[in-house]
């Protein structure tokens, strides 16, 4: 058996982590919190019941849509919806809802899915303000000392 098992065999690639400079390292992609405007693209498959319909229209408002789009992936989101307004049924098959997991994962709607497919959703700048506030506060370690001189305490 060939060294490295499956396609997602390891951990997935941690966008923190300091890295060389490698000129076949892919990128990541930021998507938008606000998600992917407009309508939903025309349903590729055969007729679509009323939960097809609701489930396509809320995945395709997604941040990660805006990727499918550009990658064209239509027949994929689209077996998703089916295989999960399947999946949502009483007394559904195990392995139906491990078919609906593996789309999760490739379309990035799971975090690990997100990790593989190197996207990462953007954060409001107030999110990112406290970790800068943060920062700042602590310039040295010798300005949070204070000197203490027979029980008074001088700055």
């Amino acid at each position: 058996m060939p060294k490295g098992g499956h396609s997602a065999s390891g951990p997935p690639p941690d966008p923190n982590a300091l890295r060389r400079n490698r000129a076949g390292d892919p990128t990541w992609t930021s998507l938008p919190l606000a998600g992917r405007e407009g309508e939903p693209p025309e349903w590729p498959l055969t007729a679509q019941d009323e939960r097809e319909l609701e489930l396509w229209a809320d995945l395709w408002a997604k941040p990660q849509a805006i990727m499918w789009e550009k990658l064209g992936q239509l027949y994929e989101v689209a077996m998703c919806v089916r295989m999960l307004a399947r999946a949502e049924a009483p007394r559904s098959s195990v392995e139906l809802q491990k078919v609906v997991r593996q789309y999760f994962d490739s379309l990035g709607l799971t975090t690990q899915g997100m990790l593989r497919n190197r996207w990462r959703i953007e954060q409001p700048a107030a999110a990112k303000a406290p970790v800068a506030a943060a920062a700042r506060k602590r310039s040295s370690s010798r300005s949070r000392l204070s000197v203490v001189v027979d029980g008074d305490e001088e700055s």
